[in-house]
């Protein structure tokens, strides 16, 4: 079948050999199966030539001093590399190293004579596939997000651990690349498009260079990790039904051997600058759930903002400034503008509270809790989830526990309520806002959490949740697949047990009553207003 180069410019390289191989790269008999087309994708470090079938990935001969392809040798060595590393993640899809021969006029992969260059093979799969995709026409849902959470907390829980002696992750590092990127993007955009957000940025870094020690704290806890170091909607796609990640950087390991939060900072900061806050945080709080790092969330920040300035130089980057000026110079320029806004606005937000959910089973807590996290950008913590990661047990698993014994015993819970109260120091102590979803039966309860000295001022808030005793109980029956294990026998305790809100909790914090119709978006300004106000 005839095949055609889908593509409007030559190859962006210097050498005019490599030039004249991809072109000929142009050629169904270049392949040595058949193709339905020939299709150039281009990046700033590679060419991806897609066939209807296989995809060819063939890395450029360049040099930016983080990374080097500029031989033959060393690019067949990341080509092995980055077969090796993302076939972690996608085994399907990368398939082999190839060796292309022949002549640059006559290249054919795995043909004969002198191998003139090497691509990395595999699988293609339609663009519409990829996440961005999805993102870019609105088709992003509930459940993508979800899968997307739990792949990631998944393949972070089983990567290997960075060496203690490395230089992996840590503070030199992560001080390092941050300068890079306020150099970079200062260098890319003249002094006079520079928004005042960037050097309200340089000032916030100074004023947080704290956080530093808290980045070698965390290697030393080993949360810095081999994980995928470019970890965003456009490197994801849905194949099969299933989110598959792939295109990881094999280039410096400096780059893939990170504190896993900058890499979950890394897909929250993609999903809010696509336009899907509320996603970014259902995305956060799913991975946090299903993990526990809950300590990561004093660097959530600062990660945020580093990853936003990253794509900030890249964008930058692809300006010309050479050929372009006024009113086209700058709107070219906006999607860095915008990154840098997005980075600044992280870093000036100030948004430490606690909302304390109260009510029996089955009413509506949980639900209540989530809608509100992703609608305020705040971490739900749910007592019944680490009740269980307390005891070592999956979220939804059965704890074959009865009502005062195992996992529920006074002790049990006394821990439980323990464990709740240091994960929300921790998060407002981070300056954002908990949500602890629990059901707070007791005065005694309610008030140790109220009570918390987190360091940051932050608003209290008490949400109770309320429902008909008919309705409590048809919930709990139809419940399925829930990490609370309430049954009827509970609930008939609870009924008898339950203490009402005191007027020294009424004191500290402000009230607000949810029924069985549950929210509504008169309630979340409400409770916004409270907060934040």
């Amino acid at each position: 079948m005839t095949s055609h180069l889908i593509h409007e410019d030559l190859p962006d390289t210097a050498d005019p050999a490599v030039s004249t191989l991809i072109a000929s790269m142009n050629n169904p008999f270049a392949f040595g199966h058949p193709v339905s087309y020939v299709k150039l994708i281009e990046t700033h470090i590679s060419w991806i030539l897609l066939t209807g079938t296989f995809a060819y990935k063939i890395k450029k001969p360049v040099d930016f001093g983080f990374l080097d392809f500029s031989t033959l040798e060393k690019r067949r060595q990341y080509c092995e590399a980055e077969l090796r590393l993302n076939r972690r993640f996608a085994p399907q899809i990368y398939l082999d190293v190839v060796e292309i021969r022949g002549s640059e006029t006559r290249p054919r992969v795995d043909g004969s004579g002198e191998v003139i260059e090497y691509a990395v093979k595999m699988i293609e799969f339609p663009q519409h596939c990829l996440l961005s995709s999805y993102a870019g026409n609105h088709e992003l849902s509930p459940p993508m997000i979800d899968a997307v959470a739990d792949r990631v907390s998944g393949f972070h829980a089983t990567s290997d651990r960075a060496p203690e002696e490395s230089d992996f992750g840590s503070s030199a590092l992560a001080a390092r690349w941050s300068e890079e990127n306020l150099v970079h993007i200062a260098t890319a955009i003249p002094p006079e498009y520079l928004p005042n957000s960037y050097f309200e940025l340089k000032r916030w870094y100074r004023e947080n260079d704290w956080l530093l020690q808290a980045i070698d704290e965390r290697k030393a806890a080993g949360f810095v990790r081999e994980c995928h170091g470019d970890l965003h909607l456009g490197n994801m796609a849905m194949i099969d039904d299933e989110i598959t990640l792939f295109d990881c950087i094999e280039f410096n390991p400096e780059l893939r051997w990170i504190d896993t939060i900058s890499e979950v900072a890394f897909v929250a900061m993609d999903l809010h600058a696509r336009g899907y806050p509320e996603y970014c945080w259902r995305f956060l709080n799913r991975y946090f759930a299903n993990g526990g790092d809950y300590a990561g969330i004093q660097l959530l920040r600062y990660y945020f903002v580093y990853r936003a300035l990253v794509r900030a130089k890249v964008e930058a980057l692809r300006v010309d400034q050479e050929t372009l000026a006024g009113d086209s110079y700058r709107e070219l320029l906006t999607p860095a503008i915008d990154y840098i806004g997005l980075a600044a606005q992280w870093a000036a937000s100030h948004r430490a509270g606690l909302i304390v959910m109260h009510g029996l089973s089955g009413s509506g807590k949980s639900t209540v809790a989530a809608q509100l996290a992703e609608a305020l950008g705040a971490v739900q913590v749910r007592s019944d989830v680490e009740r269980k990661r307390l005891f070592e047990l999956a979220a939804t698993a059965d704890s074959e526990s009865a009502l005062g014994q195992g996992i529920y015993t006074v002790e049990a819970t006394a821990a439980t309520y323990r464990r709740l109260g240091e994960i929300a120091g921790a998060i407002m102590a981070a300056d954002f806002t908990v949500i602890v979803d629990a059901t707070l039966l007791q005065e005694s309860q309610r008030l140790a959490l109220l009570e918390l000295e987190s360091g940051q001022p932050g608003k209290r808030i008490i949400i109770e949740c309320e429902a008909p005793e008919a309705e409590l109980r048809r919930r709990i029956v139809a419940r399925e697949h829930d990490a609370s294990e309430a049954n009827l026998e509970v609930l008939t305790r609870q009924l008898q047990t339950r203490q009402p809100l005191s007027s020294r909790e009424r004191e500290i914090a402000r009230v607000v009553t949810i029924d069985s119709a549950g929210l509504d978006a008169s309630k979340i300004e409400e409770i916004r207003s409270l907060l934040f106000s």
